[in-house]
């Protein structure tokens, strides 16, 4: 049987999906990436090939998220997307009407609009940190609880308190002067939930035309209590993507495995043994232009596997069995 892998590697987690020929999750791993992608891919690929049957062959591999050109390179992935394209594919597979996607991931978010199964428009906040899942487990770990705690308690709320939702650090010196002021614990954690909400419309969505259906995707979407927030804040039902966890790396096999069927090309994935191998990343700034951009290499056993990050091809050079990739238009465009 064949079997497409997806691989989404963000800055706080690492996911893997592997789909049937149907486009059915056979596994799914959730790793946190720790500032260390390339052992966490090693680590999934591992898990990967346990889960595996006899007869399953990976007949394709895609990958995505803020490292999918490193792990574009390690794998020997068919096709590199963003996450924008990515998350699209997957959510419109599950939820064909879908309007409007919000996908709120550990460093970053992102906005979606959708009609007639097409993508016109997007938006994205890369900048700050507030509403994002890595500003929530500070605040949990700060507060002593884990984060499924905190959305339990934020649930039991009364009389949410206000928060300034706008910055990570005046959120939580108005949290502590919250608390202090003697405002109980889940109407602060509530009211933090509605301050994120409010802050998402209105910075990552702000312009769009934000219609249901909605669907809530990315590990923050297993919050309830967010997901009450925005119910709230755009007097809708907000669905929850099945998955929504790996939402990213689902859409990255459907679209590998979509590459395959129209290329009638043999999938380059480089196979299991590259969970085995060492390697490393170094970068250097280039000045051959005023651009100066800064190029990433991947390195194994003392040679390049692979450059990138430059705004030209000038340094996009890879080993004769990751040719295709380079020839590709994912390792030189978005």
């Amino acid at each position: 049987m064949e079997a497409y892998l997806g691989v989404d590697v963000g800055s706080m987690s690492t996911k893997f999906a592997l789909l049937d020929e149907d486009r059915r999750l056979m596994t799914k791993i959730y790793l946190l990436t720790q500032g260390k992608p390339i052992e966490m891919m090693q680590q999934g690929l591992k898990q990967i090939k346990h889960c595996l049957d006899n007869g399953v062959h990976i007949a394709g591999v895609g990958t995505t998220g803020s490292a999918r050109y490193l792990a574009g390179t390690l794998l020997g992935a068919d096709l590199i997307k963003n996450e924008i394209t990515s998350h699209a594919i997957a959510t419109l597979q599950s939820y064909p009407e879908v309007k409007t996607i919000i996908e709120i991931g550990g460093q970053d978010s992102k906005i979606i609009i959708i009609r007639d199964g097409v993508v016109t428009d997007f938006g994205m906040n890369t900048v700050c940190a507030a509403g994002t899942g890595s500003f929530l487990d500070h605040q949990a770990l700060r507060l002593n609880m884990s984060i499924t705690e905190f959305s339990e308690r934020a649930l039991s709320y009364r009389s949410p308190a206000s928060i300034a939702g706008r910055c990570t650090v005046f959120a939580e010196s108005d949290m502590i002067h919250k608390q202090q002021s003697g405002h109980s614990i889940e109407d602060i954690l509530f009211g933090l939930c509605q301050a994120l909400a409010r802050n998402y419309i209105n910075n990552v969505g702000l312009g769009k035309d934000i219609k249901p259906p909605v669907v809530f995707q990315g590990g923050v979407a297993l919050n309830r209590a967010m997901v009450r927030a925005f119910e709230e804040a755009l007097e809708t039902e907000i669905i929850v993507s099945q998955n929504c966890e790996i939402v990213g790396a689902i859409g990255a096999a459907i679209l590998a495995q979509e590459h395959i069927i129209q290329t009638g090309q043999s999938s380059s994935f480089r196979g299991f043994d590259v969970s085995e191998g060492k390697y490393k990343t170094s970068s250097f700034e280039c000045k051959s232009c005023p651009n100066l951009c800064e190029i990433i290499q991947l390195h194994s056993d003392g040679s390049i596997l692979a450059r990138w990050g430059g705004r030209c091809d000038r340094w996009d050079v890879m080993r004769d069995e990751l040719t295709h990739s380079l020839e590709s238009s994912p390792f030189t465009k978005s």
